[in-house]
């Protein structure tokens, strides 16, 4: 096998992570870099795997979203149709739960203000005494 290949220091210092953070990754199953000895040699596509989990984090994916996105990416047959149309289904899910959050809040700021204005008419009839 030839192509590019990487150290996994290397690959924690390019995507500002730690070993650990990429050993887990591993230990999920997630990436599969070869071994020579002790040392772990990751290739191109060890590099776009973890490049995508990482984003997935960020994004608030759980690691099963995480991984059947990958793995949907790895499917040769219409694996990217398929990824694709998941990875929607999946952003339309996170995007319905930022909704029902924001809504929390809005209702959680509105009686804040309410119980705020309360608390100070109530400091204000005390001082007025």
């Amino acid at each position: 096998m030839s192509g590019q290949t990487y150290a996994i220091g290397e690959l924690a210092q390019h995507f500002d992570v730690t070993t650990r953070t990429i050993r887990f990754y591993e230990q999920e199953g997630l990436l599969s870099p070869e071994r020579r000895g002790k040392t772990r040699v990751y290739r191109e596509k060890d590099r776009v795997r973890l490049k995508l989990a990482l984003r997935g984090k960020r994004l608030g994916f759980s690691l099963i979203e995480i991984r059947e996105v990958l793995d949907l990416y790895d499917t040769r047959v219409d694996g990217s149709v398929r990824q694709l149309e998941r990875l929607l289904e999946i952003l339309a899910d996170k995007r319905a739960n930022l909704e029902r959050q924001l809504e929390d809040i809005r209702i959680m700021q509105r009686e804040l203000d309410q119980v705020e204005e309360r608390c100070k008419g109530a400091l204000g009839e005390l001082r007025d005494r």
